[in-house]
């Protein structure tokens, strides 16, 4: 790489297979891929129990795709769960074909999650 990175680059699995969590437990962190909400606790859980079979201890990211990111109370649910970063997006991530969606809409919506969400957590 060019500029060489001056500190480590995390590494984060993705995935929600038990192989998955498992390849994630030792190193940097996890990434969340969606999907049915009440599934999340035990994912998590799973994931503390893989890191501590590997007797990791430490910091370890945890990074997910979750509507509780979208208000107050829900980013300090998922704090709570220890999720250290939560995705947000304003557009179905899995819908194929063109976003029609108009530039200032977008702003917007960034506007009022700044406002609601980023500036009160």
């Amino acid at each position: 790489m060019t500029p060489a990175p001056t500190q480590p680059i995390p590494v984060l699995i993705g995935g929600h297979a038990d192989v998955a969590l498992r390849r994630a437990a030792p190193l940097d962190g996890w990434m969340h891929g969606g999907g049915d909400p009440e599934e999340l606790d035990g994912l998590i859980a799973k994931l503390k129990r893989f890191r501590e079979e590997a007797g990791k201890t430490g910091p370890f990211q945890i990074h997910v795709i979750s509507a509780d990111a979208y208000t107050v109370d829900g980013i300090k649910k998922l704090e709570d769960k220890g999720v250290t970063d939560a995705i947000v997006g304003f557009r179905i991530p899995y819908i194929s074909g063109n976003d029609t969606e108009p530039l200032e809409s977008k702003i917007r919506n960034l506007e009022m999650f700044a406002e609601n969400v980023i500036a009160k957590v």
